[in-house]
């Protein structure tokens, strides 16, 4: 598996504290801003998820009270019917009462000990009200066995075993979906050159590799950090690992955060193989 070492982390400038919502944002805009997922109002997503961090590239609008930009989001993200499931079943296995709790955000997208908590039984019987009837008897009886193999409602799991089963009838084979699910896939990536309104990464791909899902060796590539000025990455510089969402950078990752993503990943493409 192809990896990313972390190195030192330079001191970061103080912030207001990071939100669910505002992280959910952050993830969730990359393809909401290309219509794939979530409500057409991908400019209010993108808004009001840098305005709640104080960016001096996004200030909140004037007379924009905290609690309105959180309501604003949380509103948002309950329109992501992909995602806003496995926030609930994370939540409810845990015993959060917040779907958009940090945690919670932050074990679907990278993975943490919320997600590794939820019971088989109950992501298995979520799964079902989901996607049972969008897939022939033997199909998914490959995947509602996935729970009980080990796999957790990270994104990583959706991308990787659900897209294969239900995206992938439409699109064809794995191969000719590979792209796809490289870019879908919270990937991860060393900053090489700030460019303005983009950053060059030198980050790690998805590739069949003896007909499996493989990380590849770091490829460089260019991807988005704001839209006319506005973003999520700000505090950034060159040797930081960012996390990437199809072609825009979500955050700046720690090196436990980035870890904890390594990690999770090779889980779930271990898993996704056993019935590629």
């Amino acid at each position: 598996m192809s990896i990313i070492l972390y190195r030192s982390e330079a001191p970061r400038p103080q912030r207001p504290a990071l939100t669910g919502p505002v992280l959910f944002a952050r993830y969730a805009f990359g393809p909401n801003r290309l219509g794939l997922c979530g409500p057409e109002d991908w400019r209010s997503l993108l808004e009001l998820g840098s305005a709640a961090m104080g960016s001096a590239e996004s200030e909140a609008p004037e007379g924009k009270r905290a609690h309105d930009i959180d309501r604003g989001l949380r509103d948002l993200a309950a329109g992501f019917e992909g995602a806003f499931p496995y926030l609930e079943l994370i939540a409810e296995s845990n015993n959060v009462a917040d779907p958009l709790d940090l945690l919670v955000v932050d074990a679907y997208w990278i993975g943490n000990t919320l997600s590794d908590h939820v019971d088989p039984v109950l992501m298995t019987y979520s799964m079902g009200k989901r996607f049972k009837a969008q897939l022939p008897a033997d199909t998914w009886k490959w995947l509602q066995d996935k729970p009980r193999a080990g796999a957790r409602p990270t994104h990583a799991f959706h991308v990787f075993d659900v897209f294969p089963m239900i995206g992938s009838r439409r699109q064809g084979s794995v191969a000719d979906s590979l792209g796809l699910m490289d870019a879908c896939r919270i990937r991860w990536g060393r900053v090489m050159e700030i460019a303005g309104d983009s950053l060059v990464v030198n980050a790690v791909p998805l590739e069949l590799y003896g007909g499996k899902l493989a990380l590849a060796k770091p490829k460089v590539q260019t991807v988005r950090r704001w839209l006319d000025g506005t973003g999520f990455v700000s505090d950034v510089n060159v040797g930081d690992v960012v996390s990437l969402h199809w072609d825009w950078a979500c955050e700046v990752l720690t090196r436990s955060r980035l870890e904890a993503l390594q990690r999770r990943t090779a889980r779930q493409l271990e898993l996704a193989n056993q019935t590629l």
